[in-house]
């Protein structure tokens, strides 16, 4: 753990490095309040048939103009980088784009719009579980062959390479998405090219079955057996590990999306064990659910608090490094020179004058303190507003009332 604070004082502001969302599905802020109502009970596999129906009605136009919303609200939370996992490739029927890549430079194009950092991580989906083939929405997601899908990691790669807010990293979904022979695939291109290697993985119980039947072994184990888990691999949830797991992923990240777990009902992992096995905490807006990144933090050690029944698990400056310093480097882009101003006079802060800078940060403050964010040198929010906001949100807007 670093000795000295993250953030600093500065008169009647705080300032801290960019916040970084490592694990993003954009376009599924348009289902914010719509999957939560009481009509759609029921559990992770229900809320992802009605994600599946959203998803087929995406386009190019629809996914850029809910992708540059839910981005513009994560800049007002001080995000400055986001990891976006995308698998929304093609068109309804599978066929890809005559630019097949149309529906990733629509969210890069996003991001960039609005002023913010992006890693796209291009999502390798080849079926829908051991045994089936894709269904439904899932055949948007779908390559032919992994020879197809690294084609298109290498042509945005090559693409945005000399862009500085651009990242490109390659992303298994899953092992219940992707056979072993794409996922050693995936490992070497990133081995050879230093990208990043995101996965989600132990994030339902179901999966953990399914994945013990087809080969074995569970999927952490099955990755790092198979050399995938390394330094820039990056385990998205990891709720559901077994004690040999968590001390697999040591010197890996573990990327923890808590607003979206506990709105899923994923369940809660084991942060302590992972620390302690030396893995590297990021942190993941995920699906949208809320889009506080400073909750996102504090949710963190608060919900392993209610794991372990003791306080004070991780310190503020742990955890405000796992979402700056750590979420950089997980999705790709290193060291980073952003910032965020928080305006100490905002009711939220009141009193905290005495309290260390990071632990302000970290448990006292909300989005409404933001009041500045420097991204590469652009002041992208000034005094709490960002450019264009209400254009974005009419733009939203008008696609929810079209594929709703």
């Amino acid at each position: 753990m670093p000795a000295e604070s993250i953030a600093r004082r500065d008169g009647r502001r705080i300032v801290l490095p960019g916040l970084v969302s490592a694990h993003s599905h954009a376009f599924q802020r348009g289902l914010r309040g719509r999957t939560q109502r009481r009509s759609a009970r029921g559990s992770f596999w229900s809320w992802r048939a009605l994600m599946y129906r959203f998803a087929e009605r995406l386009d190019p136009d629809r996914i850029y103009a809910l992708s540059r919303f839910a981005y513009a609200e994560l800049v007002l939370s001080g995000v400055t980088a986001v990891g976006e996992f995308h698998y929304v490739h093609h068109a309804p029927d599978g066929r890809p784009y005559a630019e097949r890549t149309a529906m990733a430079d629509a969210v890069i194009r996003a991001a960039r719009d609005v002023g913010l950092r992006i890693s796209l991580l291009r999502v390798l989906y080849a079926r829908g579980g051991a045994g089936r083939a894709a269904e439904g929405a899932q055949r948007r997601f779908c390559d032919r062959d992994v020879d197809d899908a690294l084609r298109d990691v290498e042509a945005l790669h090559q693409r945005y390479a000399a862009d500085p807010f651009v990242r490109v990293g390659i992303a298994p979904h899953s092992v219940r998405a992707v056979p072993l022979p794409w996922l050693k695939a995936a490992a070497r291109y990133s081995e050879e090219r230093r990208l990043p290697l995101h996965i989600h993985v132990a994030e339902q119980r179901r999966e953990i079955e399914e994945c013990l039947a087809e080969h074995g072994r569970r999927p952490v184990t099955l990755l790092a057996e198979e050399g995938l888990v390394g330094p820039r691999f990056v385990a998205v949830h990891g709720t559901h590990l077994c004690p040999a797991e968590v001390r697999a992923l040591g010197g890996s990240f573990v990327c923890v999306c808590r607003s979206t777990e506990r709105d899923l009902g994923d369940g809660l992992p084991d942060v302590t064990g992972l620390v302690g096995a030396g893995a590297r905490l990021c942190v993941g807006v995920d699906s949208h659910a809320s889009s506080d990144a400073f909750d996102e933090l504090r949710a963190v050690e608060l919900d392993e608090r209610t794991r372990t029944e003791a306080r004070t698990r991780l310190d503020a400056t742990r955890l405000l490094v796992a979402g700056t310093r750590d979420g950089a480097e997980a999705i790709g882009f290193g060291a980073l020179d952003d910032e965020v101003e928080l305006d100490a006079n905002d009711p939220a802060l009141a009193g905290s004058e005495d309290i260390d800078a990071d632990d302000v940060v970290v448990f006292v403050a909300t989005p409404r303190a933001v009041r500045r964010v420097r991204i590469g040198g652009n002041e992208v929010v000034a005094e709490g507003r960002l450019e264009r906001i209400e254009e974005m949100r009419t733009a939203y807007e008008r696609v929810l009332r079209d594929i709703a």
